[in-house]
């Protein structure tokens, strides 16, 4: 036999796969199979994507792997992996090392071993050997046979027991009297702290939850799932229930679940009450995790000891070989799309893979997407749980008003100090002020490597950049005219949770942010806001990821037009989503709450549309403006952008691109001059198609081809198909 392999190498030049002929001390190969293969001085990692029983070479020209690795993954997954690179204009070998086992990487790394420990069954025959009296056996065999009557044992206690070695449970193997299997040692396992609210016993459902589970489960046992479901239910309407219930009905029918919530450290309810309901059947997976621990958890999925899988964008590549059901929890967040290469929307591969795999795709959010809207099937949750009424949403103008908080703010926070309550103050921007200038000369102080101005960050005395890091140390005059009258413009996080300690004294004030979760504080931060009797949680979107907090009576969302002004078309979608979905955290218990929106134009559609708790309104106009303008989901849009160290290549190279894309029939925007990043200037073209493969075929085939080109080896090249 030969296999087609695929070496894991992300050179985008490399056209594999690669012929190997399949020696007789390589049994078992398949698709799927990890070999340690030559490829001319090196030895690479290669991952099997086909198997043939000929080869257009003749046999004495293929070389043969040197070995073949323990795991393996699904047939299914290589195929998602292999479609996943070609969707996204990237590297088979980086579509690949997606669905690997964690830390295999490229190259010629191994994966990790799984943390486990040796266990031991009694056979039938085993069973017969201790009713008949343990003929023929010495009497360390028989003692273990005897310590195994009354169920499996791991092999550490067992040995123990029965005074023998491991030698002694080999022999009784090979005699046919005991099996010895490894499993993931569940001490080791990572553990999710209780965080807010979380479910307890399953509630009786409502009769909306209950029509919703029931659409769920006809796709399930149709055998066919047919279009996707898009679950839209209001803030605590109980979305949250309908996707344990149907996790549930999948596992009574045998099949495993995947459940992808928008980032682990920012909503542990969700996925600890996963845990709560179904318990070791569930393995979290997420970037926080070690490797050894995202390896185990991995370990635990492929051997089925584990039959649902929680966790951010990278668990849809969860290796389950029976797949019935994936779910998408705030489908409209943006961190579903990944921001390195392959650039891929993991609700977009869920929808491939559910339908690769004939699995029940289920989407859920108060605000979900126009694009889910348009392409899934909706099922409804109109009202919440508990029948109480969304809370009230006041729009306040700023025009005219001066400091962060609006007066009619003010009062309501003082109203929730002196009931000891607690609120949600959102500001989406971090740090202490937006950026430095001289009040003298007028200089502004910018990063040395992005053409952008750098932030003050009170807290670690420095002033950085929010693109590529870089910080310097507070200036105490200014480096042009050296004049020590300094000025700082905006406000962030850092200077509101200054005024909100002097406001809401003796109350506490938390905060949460990029910054907090960079320091690995972002559970601690929720854990405390819990815990507090009364208090204040501030911090940037952050705040508005689901969180289910009972006691606040109060949200605020400062600066909340401030996305409207971006050059981009989501802006509305995005500023809608924000604003309904903190309005959302408010009045879940029996004080009942309500929302402060403050805005410099507190009439635009969008504000206008959240405070009416309008979400069928608002997507009725999105959707119709994105028709117009062919936007998506009436249109597919390609980024490409072009980079170089120096002035000219990034331009010249798109200029290059441009021509070829154009002349395959494609509609090209730019090229365009873009903002320095990391010290590289850039050049980007949008390409905006109503057909989705023909411009990913073409702008893949263009940067394949100018990539290749001397002219152009100055430039790196970047493709992002539906880019956010």
């Amino acid at each position: 036999m030969i296999a087609k392999v695929e070496p894991l190498t992300p050179a985008r030049t490399l056209r594999g796969p690669f012929d190997y002929r399949l020696g007789d001390d390589l049994p078992g190969v398949n698709v799927g199979s990890m070999l340690v293969v030559p490829f001319g001085p090196r030895r690479l990692l290669g991952v099997v994507v086909d198997l043939a029983e000929e080869s257009e070479l003749p046999p004495e020209r293929l070389a043969e792997p040197l070995r073949a690795l323990e795991a393996d993954v699904p047939a299914a997954l290589v195929r998602l992996g292999l479609w996943l690179a070609r969707e996204y204009c990237s590297a088979p070998a980086r579509g690949l090392a997606l669905v690997l086992p964690p830390g295999t990487g490229t190259g010629s790394g191994q994966p990790l071993r799984p943390r486990s420990s040796l266990h031991a069954t009694l056979t039938d025959a085993g069973r017969e050997a201790l009713a008949g009296g343990l003929p023929g056996l010495g009497e360390r065999q028989q003692a273990a046979v005897r310590a195994l009557g009354g169920g499996p044992l791991a092999a550490a206690p067992l040995t123990r027991l029965a005074g023998c070695g491991h030698a002694t449970l080999r022999a009784l193997e090979r005699r046919g009297l005991v099996t010895l299997d490894r499993t993931a040692d569940p001490s080791r396992r990572p553990r999710l702290e209780q965080v807010g609210a979380m479910a307890g016993p399953a509630p009786e459902p409502t009769p909306d939850q209950s029509a919703a589970l029931a659409a769920v489960e006809a796709r399930m046992d149709a055998g066919v799932p047919g279009d996707p479901l898009l679950l839209q239910g209001v803030t605590g309407s109980g979305k949250t229930e309908v996707y344990l219930r149907a996790v549930a009905a999948a596992l009574e029918r045998g099949r495993s679940a995947i459940v992808l919530v928008p980032e682990i450290a920012l909503t542990p309810q969700t996925a600890g009450r996963f845990v709560e309901r179904f318990g070791d059947a569930v393995a979290i997976v997420h970037s926080r995790l070690a490797p050894r621990e995202r390896y185990d958890e991995w370990w635990r999925m492929r051997r089925g000891e584990a039959r649902v899988c929680v966790g951010p964008r990278s668990a849809i590549f969860a290796p389950f070989d029976d797949l019935g059901l994936i779910v998408v929890d705030e489908e409209h967040d943006a961190s579903y799309k990944q921001e390195g290469d392959p650039r891929y929307d993991a609700r977009v591969v869920a929808e491939r893979r559910a339908a690769e795999e004939g699995a029940v795709l289920l989407s859920g959010s108060a605000t979900p997407r126009p694009e889910s809207i348009v392409r899934h099937e909706r099922l409804r949750l109109d009202s919440r749980v508990d029948r109480r009424g969304l809370p009230p949403v006041e729009l306040v103008g700023m025009l005219g008003s001066s400091g962060a908080l609006h007066e009619r703010t003010r009062d309501a926070l003082d109203d929730v100090r002196r009931r000891g309550e607690k609120a949600i103050v959102l500001l989406n921007r971090r740090g202490w002020s937006n950026f430095l200038s001289c009040r003298v000369c007028g200089n502004v102080w910018d990063c040395p490597d992005c053409d952008v101005t750098l932030v003050l960050h009170r807290a670690a005395g420095e002033i950085a950049c929010h693109h590529c890091g870089h910080s310097e140390p507070v200036p105490p005059a200014c480096g042009e005219c050296g004049s020590a009258s300094v000025a700082r413009h905006g406000a962030g996080t850092e200077q509101l949770e200054r005024e909100l300690e002097e406001l809401m004294s003796p109350l506490p004030v938390f905060r949460l942010d990029a910054d907090v979760t960079a320091a690995g504080g972002s559970g601690a931060v929720l854990r405390a806001f819990d815990a507090a009797d009364a208090g204040v949680l501030v911090g940037t979107q952050m705040v508005a990821k689901g969180h289910d907090f009972p006691a606040v009576t109060l949200a605020v969302v400062l600066d909340a037009d401030a996305t409207l002004r971006f050059p981009d078309f989501r802006a509305e979608e995005r500023t809608f989503a924000l604003v309904a979905q903190l309005a959302g955290r408010s009045g879940r218990g029996e004080r009942g709450g309500r929302v402060i929106v403050q805005a410099l134009d507190p009439s635009a559609r969008a504000l206008r549309h959240a405070a009416e708790h309008d979400a069928d309104g608002f997507a009725a106009g999105e959707i119709e403006r994105r028709r117009a303008f062919g936007y998506p989901p009436f249109g597919n849009l390609v980024r490409a952008v072009c980079s170089s160290e120096d002035p000219g290549p990034e331009l010249a190279a798109a200029e290059a691109l441009r021509e070829r894309v154009a002349a395959a029939g494609m509609p090209v925007l730019g090229p365009a001059p873009l903002f320095r990043r990391r010290g590289r200037f850039r050049a980007q073209l949008v390409i905006r198609s109503p057909e989705r493969t023909p411009a990913i075929d073409a702008v893949r085939a263009a940067v394949e081809e100018v990539a290749a080109m001397k002219e152009h080896a100055a430039a790196a090249f970047a493709v992002d198909v539906d880019p956010q």
